[in-house]
């Protein structure tokens, strides 16, 4: 299989999708979206920003890797009436079936970082997108104080073997050299591509920080494999530590709820 299927396989994601439900409805709302309007959503999870898209009245097809979040996806929309949008399995690097110029809009938040080939992401984003339309990235920064994601990741990456020889962190999606570069091979001038630091928010009105790393420990599947190599090292009591005060600083809720922002990059790239 291939191992980033596997990674987000082996966890159930909706889990922590929940707490990114409010966020994500609030980007929706940012990109001033008027209908007729033709959405692809890589690595859509179970329709964090799919579904409010449908609803805003745009046709959309929602792209994962995983099958589980994929079910989902589709049985969340069914279960809300949404008949204009469908959540197919497929990769980033490889969109095998779409159209050349098929969308007006191919959106992906912290989802395609996470493919294992990021030129050819960038490639096949540019490629499947009209001519006019757009490309917006939500993605991770690398060493950012201020991206819970991004010190969960670094903290996780700590209790777990070496990644395997060739392996391109998917937090360089969040720098711009990087940025300019993958879309400068996909033909994009560098004046075509915006980037502004923005802030996503995991909320929950009844769990507090204790209970959302316990669901990550057990349903995110970075931070599993962080946990499953803890194990075995005897390390796990110093890994949930550090992963609860991580979430005890960020948390900004003063009612036991969570409310923990996270800094990430913004790429708009206009065709």
């Amino acid at each position: 299989m291939n191992p980033n299927k596997a990674l987000w396989e082996k966890g159930d994601f909706t889990q922590i999708a929940a707490f990114m439900r409010q966020s994500g409805e609030e980007i929706v709302k940012s990109l001033g979206i008027t209908t007729p309007l033709r959405v692809l959503d890589l690595g859509c999870g179970d329709g964090t920003t799919a579904i409010p898209l449908a609803q805003l009245g745009a046709e959309v097809v929602g792209i994962d890797i995983a099958k589980n979040l994929v079910d989902a996806g589709n049985k969340r929309a069914e279960a809300m009436g949404l008949t204009q949008i469908k959540f197919q399995e497929g990769d980033a690097s490889n969109l095998q079936g779409i159209s050349d110029h098929s969308f007006d809009l191919t959106i992906s938040i912290f989802g395609a970082m996470f493919a294992t080939k990021p030129f050819d992401v960038a490639r096949e984003m540019v490629r499947v997108t009209k001519p006019g339309g757009r490309v917006v990235m939500g993605n991770w920064i690398p060493n950012d104080p201020t991206s819970f994601v991004s010190q969960l990741l670094k903290m996780s990456a700590a209790f777990t073997p070496p990644p395997p020889e060739g392996f391109i962190s998917p937090m360089t999606w969040g720098v711009e050299d990087h940025i300019i570069e993958r879309f400068g091979k996909a033909g994009v001038a560098r004046e075509k591509i915006s980037m502004v630091k923005d802030t996503y928010s995991f909320i929950s009105n009844d769990k507090g920080p204790a209970e959302f790393i316990e669901l990550l420990e057990k349903y995110y599947g970075p931070t599993m494999n962080a946990v499953d190599a803890a194990g075995i090292s005897g390390k796990m009591e110093e890994l949930h530590s550090q992963l609860l005060e991580l979430a005890k600083a960020q948390n900004k809720s003063a009612d036991g709820g969570t409310s923990i922002p996270a800094t990430f990059m913004r790429v708009t790239v206009n065709l």
